[in-house]
């Protein structure tokens, strides 16, 4: 008896063992603050995941880049420093411009042409994500952006040689026709950068505003609604393969399933966001028609700048949107 005792006590430990061994941890960088919606939603992506897997599968967000910062988070998935992560596609537009696509002004203004362009430009964006040691999962657009200033704005010429935080090409670019000052700011540090003056300018979503808290140290929020940029979610590829077929399945559906939940969320809140801005005091209005006017003079410029860096392969993507 006490050798059958000891052989059971030996079995259930291998087989404890063993689970163990099949069960797997993956670390979720992100760079927006818990409260985020994007954040909150990879949240929900994760117990999605831990669901569909009985628990083999673990993903333990990490928001407000309190593991990897912003602009480090995809280099981090790409060498396997971390297995998961998500990132704002349009900051990485200088390694490859296809990673801009989302944020070429004035191309895709409204969520129903948001999804129609990402429609067009994810078989490209997969294919480019895969060359670089990266599983696409799921993407999330922001609503639409806005312009934020100090002081009440006219006309371009009234945001000369102000201090403008940039956190893409596409902004950095917007900077310099415009003839401001682009300062590279991470949404992490934004808050800061405000009080303390290092920016006075930028554009953004609500729900980035919202999150800053920029009514302390702005006054103007202008919704030029000039794109919406997306933060794509990509897993290693090293990892993946690691997965069986079925938690691999798991994983692509909680991504379709978040990407569902995330684009009906940011479509919900994006109205909420700019009541939230004028509550708290900020002017919350349309631009001025010269402004307008100007913005879109921009956008022409830097579609043409995007397609001549691109080449066929984007000029095929924004055939393809336009053709829809």
């Amino acid at each position: 008896m006490k050798k059958i005792l000891t052989l059971v006590a030996a079995a259930a430990l291998a087989s404890t063992a063993a689970s163990a061994a099949m069960a797997a941890k993956w670390d979720m960088p992100m760079a927006y603050p818990a409260s985020n919606f994007h954040s909150e939603n990879g949240v929900a992506f994760a117990k999605c995941v831990a669901d569909g897997t009985s628990g083999k599968l673990d993903i333990v967000v990490h928001a407000g880049g309190s593991l990897f910062a912003g602009n480090d988070i995809k280099r981090a998935v790409q060498t396997g420093q971390a297995p998961i992560g998500e990132r704002l596609i349009s900051a990485q537009a200088n390694e490859n411009p296809l990673f801009g696509i989302d944020s070429i002004p004035f191309l895709a203004t409204s969520f129903e042409q948001s999804e129609k362009l990402w429609k067009a430009a994810r078989p490209a964006m997969v294919k480019l994500l895969a060359s670089q040691n990266l599983v696409y999962v799921y993407a999330v657009p922001w609503p639409p952006q806005g312009l934020y200033t100090k002081k009440a704005v006219e006309s371009a010429a009234d945001l000369k040689g102000v201090k403008f935080r940039a956190y893409n090409a596409a902004t950095a670019r917007i900077a310099q026709l415009a003839g401001m000052v682009p300062v590279q700011i991470e949404a992490a540090d934004l808050s800061q950068a405000l009080a303390t003056g290092v920016v006075d300018s930028f554009i953004s979503s609500g729900s980035t505003g919202v999150d800053s808290k920029v009514w302390e140290s702005l006054g103007y929020f202008y919704n030029v609604q000039a794109w919406l940029p997306r933060n794509i979610v990509f897993a290693n590829k090293d990892a993946f393969d690691a997965l069986d077929k079925a938690t691999q399945k798991v994983v692509a559906d909680c991504g379709d399933k978040a990407a569902a939940n995330g684009l009906a969320k940011s479509e919900e809140l994006s109205g909420g966001y700019l009541k939230t801005l004028a509550a708290h005091g900020m002017k919350v209005q349309d631009p001025s028609p010269e402004l307008k006017k100007q913005f879109e003079a921009f956008g022409k410029t830097m579609t043409k700048e995007w397609l001549q860096k691109a080449g066929p392969e984007g000029k095929a993507i924004i055939d393809a949107y336009e053709a829809k």
